[in-house]
């Protein structure tokens, strides 16, 4: 337990120097949102390539994977059943809820809990290869979709070789499937740029907190709560019944499936709600609720399983 206490430590930290940051105004009032247009462009892409290149694409193949993938589209579509019938959203901020309801935060709590909670850190690539590979690029294609006025069939055809994001995990998959590696100016120059990556999601998502009520009356509430409930609740109850009844895992790495599937949302789901303008309030307001209630939800998930 403690080294799910010193992930979120870690992660809370950078956000408060954020949020002081932005109570402070440094950089000026648009700072957060520059921030999260250079981690989007320039520092996230170049972290995805240095860790799909480096990654064991053997574990895609793991019970982890599918057993990420079931759970998340499964919660996600509940999300879109309800968005659909209840909240009568657009597409775009649908999207969004379905990825703040769904999309586990694997790499800045994710990597740091599975050391140290569960002494393995393989457990959680084949969650982040999934994201990275099959669900990232989903949601990053229906947001640039439905942020276009009219998408021709070229459009809709090559979407998903034009982000940036996108293009750089392919060609991580390709190095790491070729063993082909860059030069190591070039490797050591973006391993240093992706560096930056986490700390400036983290740094961006906490300017954005000053003045933010979670829990405020809004158009929004009702929406932050439900993907909150589905996030904390419905996940890890997805990944449980997914793991044991249909994969047959048991013990410990049963408890490994439940426990990432408990993290809480990824601050990448504010940084493509801020990049494309759409449903901002609802990613800011899942992440840090979801945050904060991930902490008892682990507790209870090491309880029951453990």
């Amino acid at each position: 337990m403690l080294g799910v206490l010193g992930g979120f430590a870690v992660v809370g930290a950078v956000i408060l120097v954020g949020y002081i940051a932005g109570r402070l105004v440094i950089g000026g009032p648009q700072a957060g949102a520059a921030l999260n247009q250079v981690a989007f462009f320039v520092t996230n892409p170049a972290l995805l390539f240095t860790v799909l290149a480096d990654a064991d694409l053997g574990s895609v193949f793991s019970e982890y994977a599918p057993i990420a993938l079931i759970s998340s589209l499964g919660v996600a579509g509940v999300y879109v059943l309800i968005s659909r019938f209840l909240f009568r959203r657009a597409a775009a901020e649908t999207a969004i809820g379905a990825m703040a309801s769904s999309y586990v935060n694997a790499n800045n709590i994710g990597i740091p809990i599975t050391v140290y909670a569960l002494g393995n850190a393989a457990l959680i690539a084949p969650v982040l290869l999934v994201q990275l590979l099959l669900l990232a690029p989903l949601y990053l294609t229906i947001l640039d979709l439905t942020s276009s006025r009219k998408p021709s069939v070229l459009a809709v055809l090559t979407q998903p070789f034009r982000n940036p994001m996108i293009i750089t995990s392919l060609l991580g998959v390709a190095v790491a499937a070729t063993g082909i590696r860059p030069p190591a100016p070039v490797w050591d120059s973006l391993t240093l740029i992706g560096g930056a990556a986490v700390p400036m999601v983290l740094i961006s998502f906490g300017m954005s907190l000053p003045g933010s009520r979670p829990l405020r009356r809004s158009p929004d509430r009702l929406q932050v709560l439900t993907a909150t409930a589905l996030k904390t609740v419905l996940m890890p109850v997805a990944a449980y019944l997914t793991a044991h009844h249909l994969f047959g895992l048991d013990g410990e790495r049963l408890l490994g499936a439940v426990v990432v599937s408990a993290l809480p949302t990824a601050q990448n789901v504010f940084m493509f709600a801020t990049r494309y303008g759409r449903g901002i309030p609802l990613a800011r307001d899942s992440v840090l609720l979801s945050s904060a209630l991930a902490i008892p939800a682990l507790i209870v998930v090491a309880a029951l399983l453990a």
